[in-house]
């Protein structure tokens, strides 16, 4: 609709700033405007970025960065409560063991990422049932986000929308506009190849497909994931979209 909010906010100091309002449910509700957002850190925000989030009324953040990120970028929007869940980062890590083996390829560093997926389900479920429990008490707007803004914060985007009932494709299409809105650090990584740098300074349909892959062998569904992994019982379902979708 022409007169609805923009979904992504240009801001100078973070990219892939975006609302996941606007999406319609398959019980034929929609996802509330300027209730949750998504992005990279807001510790490089200039004063102008600072307003346009101070005017959108975001007073929560929810940060999957680890201990050394978090140190290296602090919000600097002094009225957001931050609430830290932390996923200490691995990629880059597991990236430099290759290249020192001399077996770093894209198609090695592609699978790196599927892995990473893979272990937010295995390993790192605690952080996301965190969330839902700060989303259960109703804290918006607020904003989730790590570092890059496109991966731990992707999954956690996706479960959100999964939880509220928007359809598999629309948050795909949801997923996938990282790639139109996220600006690479140039300078970050620079040891490592090109096409590397390229496969992690993205994001594919692949990475969120081995999230989901995991989910179906660790628990056998989604929807048993988010009863037992995620403790979204009935109840909880009910409130997370009395909150946040459009009656």
């Amino acid at each position: 609709m022409s007169d609805s909010p923009a979904r992504h906010l240009a801001l100078q100091g973070a990219s892939n700033f975006r609302d996941l309002g606007g999406y319609r449910t398959t019980d034929g509700r929609v996802t509330r405007w300027r209730h949750i957002f998504r992005s990279n850190h807001l510790g490089l925000l200039t004063a102008d970025d600072v307003e346009t989030v101070r005017a959108l009324g975001v007073r929560s953040a929810f940060d999957f960065r680890g201990v050394e990120e978090r140190a290296a970028g602090i919000c600097v929007v002094s009225e957001i409560t931050v609430h830290s869940l932390p996923i200490e980062p691995s990629v880059v890590a597991a990236l430099r063991t290759e290249l020192a083996r001399g077996t770093l390829t894209a198609p090695v560093a592609l699978e790196l990422m599927r892995e990473s997926y893979r272990n937010y389900v295995r390993h790192h479920t605690n952080s996301f049932r965190n969330l839902f429990g700060h989303l259960l008490e109703d804290r918006a707007p607020l904003v989730i986000h790590c570092t890059a803004g496109k991966d731990r914060t992707g999954f956690a985007s996706a479960l959100i929308l999964h939880a509220l009932g928007v359809p598999d494709e629309i948050i795909a299409e949801d997923y996938l506009l990282t790639n139109r809105h996220y600006k690479r650090d140039a300078t970050a990584a620079t040891d490592l190849p090109e096409d590397v740098r390229n496969a992690i300074g993205s994001v594919e349909a692949s990475y969120l497909a081995a999230a989901f892959e995991a989910i179906g062998r660790e628990y056998g569904d989604l929807e048993t994931y988010l009863r037992d992994g995620l403790k979204l019982g009935a109840a909880e379902r009910t409130a997370l979209k009395e909150r946040y979708l459009e009656s």
